[in-house]
C-alpha cells in the first residue's frame, strides 16, 4: 500500500471494490501519515473506511494493533525489495547494495509528500515497550544485518562500517526528501553509496 497526503484519484471507487479488513488498513494509513499515528483516532478511521468501530474492532482489537499491522505490511515492502535485489544479483553485493541504494532513491518523491512511515510513526510511540515500536526496531536490525551481509560480498575491508555509513546515507536522504532541503536527493543518494563502497573496498577487486 501507498498514499499519499491527499486521497489519490479514484480512491472511493477503488476502495469500495475492497474487503472490510484493507479498506480500514488503507484508511488508517492515509489518516497516519497525514495525521501521525498519535493523533488519529479510531472513530476517524472507521469513517474514513466507509466502516463502523465495531466492524473496525472484529478485525483490529485495539488501535494498536491496527498501528501493528499497518508497520508489518510496511516493512515487508521493505523485506521484499531486499529479497529481490539478492536474486538479480546473486553473489555480487556491490550490485545487491546499488540496487537497495536505487530502491530507496526512487521512493523518494513519495516520501517527500507523505514522509516516511517509520520515521512518522517512532515519533508518536512514546512508550519503548509498544509492539510496533519494537517492529520498527527490530526490521531496522534485520535490514542493518542484511546490508552488511551484501557489504561483505562486495569485499568491504569493514563491512559493518560500511553498512553503517550507507544506513545513514539511506535514512538521511529519506529525511531530507521528506523537508525538501536537498535537491535531486536520489541520484545523490545512489552516488554517495556508490563512493562508500568505492572507499571501503579500496584495492579489493570488485
Amino acid at each position: 500500500m501507498t498514499s499519499g497526503t491527499t486521497p489519490r484519484p479514484g480512491r472511493d471507487t477503488r476502495v469500495a471494490r475492497l474487503p472490510p479488513r484493507e479498506r480500514i488498513l488503507d484508511a488508517a494509513e492515509e489518516l497516519f501519515l497525514r495525521e501521525g499515528v498519535r493523533a488519529v483516532g479510531v472513530q476517524a478511521i472507521a469513517e474514513r473506511a466507509n466502516t463502523t468501530k465495531m466492524a473496525l474492532y472484529r478485525h483490529f482489537a485495539t488501535k494498536d494493533a491496527l498501528i501493528e499491522e499497518w508497520l508489518r505490511i510496511v516493512a515487508a515492502e521493505y523485506t521484499t525489495a531486499f529479497d529481490r535485489v539478492e536474486a538479480e544479483h546473486a553473489d555480487d553485493g556491490r550490485a545487491q547494495v546499488l540496487a537497495v541504494a536505487r530502491f530507496v532513491a526512487d521512493g523518494l518523491p513519495d516520501v517527500a509528500r507523505r514522509g516516511c512511515p517509520f520515521v512518522n510513526s517512532f515519533a508518536g510511540l512514546s512508550d519503548v515497550d509498544h509492539a510496533a515500536r519494537r517492529l520498527i526496531e527490530d526490521h531496522k536490525a534485520r535490514q542493518r544485518r542484511r546490508l552488511t551481509a551484501m557489504c561483505e560480498r562486495a569485499g568491504a575491508h569493514a563491512p559493518d562500517d560500511v553498512s553503517a555509513e550507507i544506513t545513514f546515507l539511506l535514512e538521511g536522504a529519506q529525511i531530507s526528501a521528506q523537508n525538501g532541503s536537498v535537491d535531486r536527493a536520489g541520484d545523490r543518494l545512489v552516488a554517495a553509496v556508490s563512493g562508500v563502497l568505492d572507499r571501503g573496498t579500496a584495492g579489493r577487486e570488485k
